[in-house]
C-alpha cells in the first residue's frame, strides 16, 4: 500500500483517467500499515474464516478476566458475582452481534462503521477516544499482571517488569495482521492446555472445592441481591468495547458465498460476540480460584486476586513448586503477549484515525503503536491495578453508550425503520461531518449513566448505571433518527462511479481503479470520483485515504441538494 506522509497537493499524479471507470492492474500492499484508515480489500484478505476467528479469539487470552472475576467474587460473593457475569455476558453478546456482522460482511473496522451509523465523518472521533482508552486501560492491566509474574518468578522489580512487558510488544505489532495471525495460531493450543488442564486436575483431586465455591458469600458475607449482581456486572461490562478489537480482525474475513456460508457464519459468531462466552468462563474461574485460595489454601484476598498466584496455586497441586512457578510465569507471559499485541495494534488504528482526520496528515500507524504503549506504561507505573474495579466500573458506562448506540442504529434505524442507509458509508464527502443521532445518544446515555454512577440520583440506583446507559442509547438513537428525519446521514447518494459496489453474492466488489493522486490501485468500495477533473476534462478517481489527507478539500464532491437522507 502506498503510504502518504504529507498533505496532498492540488496537482495529480498517475495515469490520466477516462470518463469511464478503468480497472487498474493489481498491486500488493507493502509495508506495515495494514489498511489502517480504510476498507480492507479482497486481494489482501487471503485468510480462511477459521484463521480469522482464531486470530480474533487469540486476542482475548488476557488474564484480566481472572482478576475481574476474583475481585467481584471477593466483594460480592459467588452467587452475586456469577449472576453479574452472566448478565454482562448476555448484554455484550446482544450488542456485539450486529457490529461483528457488519465488519465481516463489509470489511470495515468499527470506526468506519460508526461514521455511517449515526456519528458522521468527524463525529466518530468521539468514539475513537472511548475505544483508544479501552486499549490502553486493558494493556496496562495485562502488563501489570505480567510484571507481577516476573516479580514472583524472577524477582524483577515491578517498575522494571512494567517496562519489559510494554517494550517487548512494539516489534511484534509493527507488521499488523500478517504477523498477529501467525502469533495467535501458534500460541492458542499451548495457552488452552496450560489454562484449563491444571484446573481440571484440581477439581478432580479436591471435589469439595466446588461446594466451597458455591457457598462463598464474600468477605462480608453479602446477601444475594440484584443490586449486588449489577455492581458486579458493571465491572464486567467495561469489556463491552472488546468487540472493537475483535472487529479489527473480522474485517479481514473472506467474501461470504454459498460454498463457505456455514464456516463464514461460525467464524463471525465465534470470533465476534462469541468471545464473551470464553470471557465469562474465565471470570467465573477467577471467582473459583480466588475462593479456593482464600477458603482452602488460606491466602489473603490481596494475593487471591492476582492471576499469577492463582495459577501457581493450581500447578502446585500437581508438580514441584519450582516447576509450578516456572509454568505460571510462562502462562502469564504468553497471555500478556497475545492480548497486548492486540491492544497495541487496535489502539494504533484508532489513534491513526483520530490524527489523520484532525490534521489531514498520515505519519503511519507505527508511530501510534509507540504512543499507545507509552500511555499504558505510564498507567502501570502509577499503579492503576490497585483501583482496577473502580476504573472499569466507571469506563463501562462510556463503552456501553457507544456500542449500544451503534448497535441500535444498525438494528433499528437501518433494518426496522429504514432511516439509516444499510450499507456502512465511511468516505469523506459522502457523509456529513457530524450527525446528531449518534452524538446525542452517546452524550445523553454516557453523561446520565456516569452521573448515576457517582450517586447523583441516589445510592439506590447507582449500581444500575450500566443498564440505564444501554436503555438510554437504545431509546435515544431511533428517536433522534425520527426527529431529524435521517437528514444528517448522507451528504450525497452518488459517489460518481458507475461500477457496482457489490458482486453477485452481495460482497464488496473487487474491481480495481487507479487513484489519480497517489497512483495506487484500489478496489471499488474504497474509491470516489474526484471533484477535480483530469487534464483532459474527464472524471478521475481518488481513494478514501487520499481524500482523507486532502487538506484543501478541493477533491471533495459537492453537496447533493435534495438528498433523500
Amino acid at each position: 500500500m502506498t503510504n502518504t506522509t504529507q498533505t496532498l497537493h492540488a496537482t495529480q499524479a498517475g495515469p490520466a483517467p477516462s470518463s469511464e471507470p478503468q480497472v487498474a492492474p493489481p498491486s500488493s500492499p507493502v509495508g506495515t500499515e495494514d489498511f489502517s484508515l480504510r476498507f480492507a480489500p479482497r486481494h489482501y484478505r487471503t485468510w480462511t474464516p477459521a484463521a480469522v476467528a482464531a486470530s480474533a479469539l487469540g486476542g482475548i487470552a488476557y488474564l484480566a478476566d481472572f482478576s475481574i472475576g476474583a475481585a467481584i467474587g471477593v466483594e460480592h460473593g459467588t452467587t452475586n458475582a456469577v449472576g453479574g457475569i452472566l448478565i454482562a455476558a448476555l448484554l455484550i453478546f446482544i450488542s456485539s452481534f450486529p457490529l461483528a456482522y457488519y465488519a465481516a460482511r463489509y470489511n470495515v473496522d468499527l470506526d468506519l462503521i460508526t461514521r455511517g451509523s449515526g456519528f458522521g465523518y468527524k463525529g466518530s472521533i468521539i468514539t475513537n477516544l472511548i475505544f483508544v482508552s479501552f486499549t490502553f486501560i486493558l494493556f496496562a492491566t495485562e502488563g501489570a499482571i505480567m510484571a507481577q509474574g516476573l516479580k514472583v518468578g524472577l524477582g524483577i522489580p515491578l517498575w522494571a517488569g512494567y517496562a519489559i512487558s510494554s517494550l517487548m510488544i512494539i516489534p511484534l505489532v509493527i507488521y499488523g495482521m500478517k504477523l498477529l495471525s501467525k502469533l495467535h495460531s501458534w500460541t492458542n493450543p499451548l495457552w488452552l492446555v496450560m489454562m484449563f488442564i491444571p484446573l481440571i486436575v484440581l477439581v478432580i483431586q479436591e471435589p469439595s472445592s466446588v461446594g466451597t465455591f458455591l457457598e462463598y458469600g464474600g468477605e462480608n458475607n453479602a446477601p444475594v441481591s440484584f443490586a449486588a449482581m449489577m455492581l458486579a456486572a458493571a465491572v464486567c461490562l467495561s469489556l463491552t468495547a472488546q468487540i472493537a478489537e475483535n472487529i479489527d480482525y473480522l474485517r479481514f474475513m473472506p467474501p461470504k458465498t454459498d460454498a463457505n456460508r456455514r464456516s463464514w457464519w461460525a467464524a463471525v459468531i465465534c470470533g465476534g460476540p462469541g468471545w464473551v462466552v470464553l470471557g465469562a468462563i474465565k471470570q467465573i474461574l477467577g471467582v473459583f480460584l480466588a475462593v479456593y485460595m482464600i477458603s482452602v489454601v488460606g491466602q489473603s484476598a490481596d494475593i487471591a486476586v492476582e492471576p499469577v498466584n492463582q495459577f501457581m496455586t493450581e500447578y502446585r497441586q500437581m508438580m514441584p513448586g519450582w516447576l509450578a512457578v516456572t509454568l505460571a510465569v510462562i502462562l502469564v507471559v504468553i497471555s500478556q503477549i497475545k492480548i497486548n499485541t492486540t491492544n497495541a495494534y487496535c489502539g494504533s488504528l484508532a489513534w491513526t484515525n483520530i490524527y489523520s482526520r484532525t490534521t489531514k496528515r498520515y505519519p503511519g500507524r507505527v508511530w501510534f503503536v509507540v504512543l499507545n504503549v507509552s500511555i499504558s506504561l505510564a498507567l502501570m507505573e502509577f499503579n492503576m491495578f490497585s483501583v482496577l474495579s473502580f476504573v472499569l466500573s466507571f469506563y463501562s458506562n462510556l463503552a456501553i453508550a457507544w456500542i449500544f448506540t451503534v448497535a441500535a442504529d444498525i438494528v433499528v434505524n437501518k433494518y426496522i425503520l429504514g432511516i439509516s442507509p444499510k450499507r456502512p458509508e465511511f468516505r469523506r464527502g459522502m457523509l456529513f461531518d457530524y450527525n446528531p443521532v449518534g452524538i446525542t445518544s452517546v452524550v445523553l446515555s454516557g453523561g446520565v449513566s456516569i452521573a448515576m454512577f457517582f450517586g447523583a440520583f441516589g445510592d439506590t440506583v447507582a449500581p444500575f448505571s450500566p443498564l440505564f446507559a444501554a436503555v438510554i442509547a437504545v431509546v435515544v438513537t431511533p428517536l433522534m433518527a425520527v426527529v431529524t428525519k435521517g437528514r444528517w446521514y448522507l451528504r450525497r447518494d452518488s459517489d460518481g462511479i458507475d461500477l457496482p459496489m457489490e458482486d453477485a453474492d452481495g460482497n464488496p466488489a473487487d474491481d480495481r481503479l487507479t487513484c489519480a493522486v497517489t497512483g495506487e490501485s484500489c478496489e471499488r468500495p474504497d474509491m470516489l470520483a474526484s471533484a477535480v477533473p483530469g487534464p483532459d476534462g474527464k472524471t478521475q478517481y481518488i481513494s478514501s485515504l487520499a481524500l482523507t489527507l486532502d487538506a484543501s478539500g478541493e477533491h471533495v464532491l459537492p453537496l447533493e441538494h435534495g438528498t433523500p437522507r
